[in-house]
């Protein structure tokens, strides 16, 4: 082997520094064990570089865009680079936007209270709620689950086709599954949308801790993602793209910062004149640390290198994959079939067992965490499981005793911060679950499946 290819080899395996990663818990049968964060899709962990840039930054701290003394002068420069390194990150076009927002949910709902009077939405029924629900002031079409990316191009075009031609028209969209980990075909649905006259919305929540995303290059109109998906914490989100709209719209939230000028009318009412930047929808005191934190997790992943990232995960995904393929119990959860490309998501059922009594012996047995339940994606996970769609359920576990079949699944996730260890410790775990049952008893309180004491 060369030296550069020992290199290279030795550059796949690095996991890139987290918090939490030499965390240890206690586990039911005695001892404690190093954590494995197996939950990447709901909240990753931060980068430590992420937690030291804040650091760094946080005794300098002061209120944005509203101060004339150093502090607020120096965290408004912060502030308004983070939304520039923001904008580079995501490949915006000149004149696009960049609003910080709380999280994906938060942009998504942004943006429909932004689109025009009449605006007809196209969604898919497997988007995370974040995605499929903000829209049900307007008129919208919700489209069935396709099985392959071809078929959801074509479930597209067929739909824009029948809508009125004069119209406004949105298509919201997800760029990875957060319960399948599947690629869309993004491009293929944005031509699809702008040949029908139609804007789209990319919901980048899963897709942008794990690969490039590019708004020119996707050709998309808006991207919407977390920070607390992409290594950072502190409850910020993003909403990036064309600037018409939202210039357009009533400010999402009435306040200061929205607004540039306030005056008394002579009939005793208030007159306002709001921004038309990205501070229309900005009111209030912003999250300046969550906001800094997304622009150093964009930095830390860009000189990390996308290709070694990308490397490194599909690495983990194939151990995952060849490992659950040996136990002949697991079904693993797929729109587009076993090849489809997907990023660190994966879900399945186990034949046999609870899905919240399986993700609740993996933690308290073998210190690993995973989710349990249908993940905020009801609609997608009743169509996997092949169950009624009116069939009750909760995002959580559902009121079944271990051992009783649940509607639910269970969710593995991973990413940049992941060490083989840790996949291997739940490959390992799964077959031994499996083969030998739990060494524990269970029972459910408060609809959730814990050891019993």
């Amino acid at each position: 082997m060369s030296v550069s290819t020992a290199a290279a080899d030795q550059s796949l395996c690095t996991p890139l520094p987290v918090l939490g990663r030499d965390v240890t818990v206690p586990l039911v049968t005695g001892g404690e064990v190093t954590y494995a964060a197996l939950d990447y899709a709901a909240s990753a962990p931060a980068l430590q570089r992420v937690w030291d840039d804040v650091a760094a930054y946080a005794p300098y701290y002061g209120s944005v865009h509203r101060g004339a003394g150093y502090l607020s002068q120096l965290s408004t420069d912060l502030f308004e680079n983070a939304r520039r390194t923001v904008a580079e990150f995501l490949g915006c076009r000149a004149g696009d936007q960049v609003v910080f927002t709380r999280s994906t949910t938060d942009s998504l709902n942004l943006l429909a209270r932004a689109i025009p009077a009449g605006c007809q939405v196209f969604v898919f029924e497997t988007e995370h709620h974040a995605s499929l629900l903000p829209w049900q002031h307007a008129d919208v079409t919700y489209l069935d689950a396709p099985r392959t990316p071809g078929q959801a191009v074509q479930t597209l075009e067929r739909a824009l086709a029948d809508r009125d031609p004069y119209g406004p028209a949105l298509v919201c969209v997800t760029g990875a599954s957060n319960v399948t980990g599947e690629l869309w075909p993004v491009r293929e649905l944005a031509a699809a949308a702008h040949a029908h006259g139609a804007r789209i919305v990319l919901d980048a929540a899963q897709l942008a801790p794990h690969h490039p995303v590019s708004v020119t290059d996707l050709d998309v109109d808006w991207i919407a993602f977390s920070g607390h998906k992409l290594y950072a914490p502190f409850g910020s989100g993003v909403l990036a793209g064309r600037a018409d709209w939202l210039q357009a719209a009533e400010p999402y939230l009435a306040g200061g910062g929205a607004s540039r000028r306030v005056t008394r009318r002579e009939d005793g009412g208030v007159a306002v004149e709001w921004h038309e930047t990205a501070a229309r929808h900005e009111a209030g005191s912003p999250n300046v640390i969550g906001a800094y934190a997304i622009a150093a997790a964009c930095k830390a992943l860009t000189e990390a290198g996308w290709d070694t990232l990308v490397a490194r995960e599909q690495h983990l995904i194939a151990k995952v994959r060849a490992g659950l393929a040996e136990v002949p119990e697991v079904r693993v959860l797929s729109l587009f079939g076993a090849d489809a490309p997907r990023v660190g998501v994966l879900s399945f059922v186990v034949d046999g067992w609870n899905s919240s009594h399986f993700a609740a012996a993996l933690s308290a047995e073998y210190g690993i965490g995973v989710r349990d339940g249908l993940f905020c994606a009801h609609p997608l996970v009743r169509t996997l499981l092949g169950t009624d769609p009116q069939t009750q359920g909760e995002c959580g576990a559902p009121e079944a005793a271990p051992g009783e079949k649940s509607l639910n699944a269970i969710r593995v996730s991973f990413g940049a911060g992941t060490p083989d260890e840790h996949v291997d410790r739940f490959v390992n775990a799964v077959r031994e679950l499996v083969r030998d049952g739990a060494k524990w008893q269970y029972r459910t309180e408060e609809g959730r499946c814990v050891p019993a004491v």
